[in-house]
């Protein structure tokens, strides 16, 4: 983290419907929230824009990479808010018929994406009521991704004219979503990071038993701050989500929650804790495998 101060991240919960346009109404509003409560960075839940009533209804709204009315809508709230983003998650194009990425893309506080990834780990899950294979209409990424997001603090009266907040200041940012969670081996692909965000719609049922212990799980284990970002509540198609975005410190603690509805949850992330952490605890130095 090559920072002078704290970086302010929003983490931005829904209870997305199946209907885009509502969906990208209410983000708006939330992204809204968040700047003007002085995030330098917003994410989003996974599928923020569409929670359909069936696994196909996706396809319906599947854009190709750098075209479509959501990724337009991201680099529009970007530019005009002053923040960087990182876009939860949409559909994007596939070679394979009928199929899907289940893709986050972040654009930074100008409105340019730089980052792509591709959901690597699909959930599969039989519950007693509730049954989920993602398989049926995503297809795997593949590529681990970690990247320097250059932040930014909005000059005040004018959301959208963006100046570098010190000018030497960026955020080592590891995306994954949701899933992934469960998979250590995928954060340590990545290295060191500072921050960890994973875009979510757990379940209530698994969300309930695993959430919070398997996100305080990956801060303590890679010494990084942790924005989990929940679906959290119930939707139109009857389906929970457990909700519980939260920020977690490089020690495990928890900073900031929202257990249900919509909202957004603010927390400063500070380098001198994470640094403070990593050197009187250098266990990143002491992996051997």
């Amino acid at each position: 983290m090559s920072l002078k101060s704290t970086v302010r991240v929003a983490s931005v919960q829904m209870i997305s419907t199946p209907r885009l346009q509502d969906n990208l109404d209410r983000a708006a509003q939330l992204l809204a929230e968040a700047a003007q409560a002085g995030a330098q960075m917003a994410v989003l839940p996974e599928y923020f824009c569409l929670m359909g009533h069936k696994d196909t209804d996706k396809l319906a709204i599947t854009e190709n990479e750098g075209v479509g009315p959501i990724q337009e809508f991201l680099s529009a709230q970007a530019r005009d808010l002053g923040i960087s983003i990182v876009g939860g998650t949409l559909p994007l194009r596939s070679p394979s018929e009928g199929k899907v990425f289940n893709t986050s893309l972040v654009f930074d506080a100008q409105g340019q994406p730089i980052a792509r990834y591709d959901k690597i780990h699909l959930f599969c899950f039989q519950g007693v009521n509730e049954s989920y294979d993602e398989g049926r209409v995503l297809v795997a990424g593949q590529t681990p991704v970690a990247m320097d997001v250059p932040l930014y603090k909005a000059v005040e009266g004018a959301p959208n004219n963006a100046q570098p907040n010190g000018g030497l200041n960026k955020l080592r940012l590891g995306l994954s979503i949701c899933y992934d969670l469960r998979f250590p081996e995928l954060y340590r692909a990545m290295g060191p990071v500072d921050l960890i965000v994973v875009p979510a719609a757990f379940t209530y049922t698994t969300g309930l038993a695993h959430w919070e212990l398997l996100l305080r799980a990956r801060a303590v284990e890679n010494q990084c701050y942790v924005l989990g970002c929940g679906q959290g509540g119930v939707h139109e198609n009857g389906r929970r989500t457990f909700g519980h975005s939260m920020v977690i410190d490089p020690w495990g603690e928890v900073l900031e929650v929202l257990p249900e509805g919509e909202g957004v949850v603010i927390a400063d992330l500070s380098p001198d804790k994470m640094n403070d952490i990593r050197s009187r605890l250098p266990a990143l130095n002491h992996r051997v495998l």
